[in-house]
């Protein structure tokens, strides 16, 4: 599954605060941190 990408820009004790990569003055949305899968980029495409 996957979903937007997003920039965190705050973390708290279990939720995150982020917004749309594209779209950082948009929406802020708040995620409980379980829920959250890290993913980091390497190279040309993503990598986990």
């Amino acid at each position: 599954m996957g979903g937007p990408k997003l920039k965190v820009i705050e973390v708290n004790e279990d939720h995150i605060v982020a917004v749309q990569v594209g779209n950082e003055p948009g929406e802020k949305l708040i995620l409980k941190a379980a829920d959250v899968t890290p993913y980091c980029e390497e190279g040309d495409f993503g990598v986990c």
